[in-house]
């Protein structure tokens, strides 16, 4: 019988975290697994020119199931030998935006017209901005300010004035962000496709009528939705780029049917996909794991 160990960050409030961890181990053991939850916070890293090792009182997994975005960790359990899923390259991949956009640009993938904000630093008495004429000319206004690194479309920004923006980055001064075109026609709907492996194992459209983005803890809707191949090719594509095992990926609706991907997410939650579809993600990337270990 296969270990494992399912990881989830213990700093964080609320149970989302502990819950998509649940169902992962019950999915385990409705296959034969003994998975082990286990916070990341439990587990210290520790090594010296000799060794290389966790601090733990648990036996080391035969596999990781990692739901966090803990990259040191992750990484030492690989330096381990212990297979990660997904990996940590993949986790930090995704995890920063701007890296993913990279990828998938390398990859001739759809997505949104973006110009990267030049790396800053904070100790700076006069605030070196951008060109932010050249940026309007290329991009047009309105436009989104997106910032690498943020969760469920909370640090995402639309700008609609040259003084918006101009705010705006000096608000966000020191901080990766980039500038991308606003897709209009996708305004307050996207959809999310599961993708686990080579497969999309389940979708859900989501919507709102007071933002532009959709996210459901932004107080978007959300319902089932038989996505058409387009979208399950596009979907398949973003993941096999970054590498992916399994993820969530949020495609926006662009023009004459066009697909745009929004966001590559490694450790998209799934209980809302779920209680929208009734379809258990967790089932599918266990047994994912499973064979890929048996292989």
């Amino acid at each position: 019988m296969k270990t494992g160990w399912i990881i989830y960050n213990g700093n964080l409030p609320g149970n989302k975290f502990l819950d998509f961890a649940e169902m992962l181990h019950e999915s385990a053991a409705k296959q034969n697994s003994q998975t082990t939850i286990v916070k990341n916070n439990d587990l210290l890293s520790s090594f010296d020119s000799n060794n290389l090792g966790i601090i733990t009182d648990k036996t080391l997994p035969d596999y990781v199931i990692f739901t966090d975005k803990d990259i040191y960790l992750a990484k030492q359990l690989e330096l381990l030998g212990i297979p990660v899923f997904n990996s940590s390259y993949v986790i930090e991949t995704s995890d920063d935006k701007i890296a993913t956009y990279q990828i998938l640009a390398k990859h001739n993938l759809p997505i949104p017209k973006t110009i990267v904000a030049p790396k800053v630093y904070y100790n700076r008495e006069e605030k070196l901005l951008p060109n932010l004429d050249k940026i309007i000319e290329s991009i047009r206004l309105p436009m989104i300010i997106k910032e690498a690194f943020g969760s469920f479309g909370e640090q995402v920004y639309l700008v609609h004035t040259r003084e918006e923006l101009n705010e705006k980055v000096q608000e966000l001064y020191g901080k990766p962000f980039m500038f991308q075109e606003f897709i209009k026609s996708s305004s307050g709907k996207d959809i999310r496709l599961q993708v686990v492996g080579d497969k999309v194992i389940a979708a859900m459209k989501r919507t709102s009528s007071n933002d532009f983005r959709a996210n459901i803890t932004a107080g978007g809707r959300m319902k089932a939705y038989k996505a058409p191949t387009k979208a399950i090719e596009t979907a398949i594509a973003a993941s096999k780029a970054i590498g992916a095992d399994f993820c969530g990926v949020d495609l926006l609706f662009g023009e004459d049917g066009e697909f745009i991907i929004c966001e590559v997410n490694s450790n998209a939650h799934i209980r809302n996909l779920y209680d929208c579809t009734g379809i258990n993600a967790a089932d599918a990337m266990v047994e994912y794991i499973l064979n890929k270990l048996r292989d």
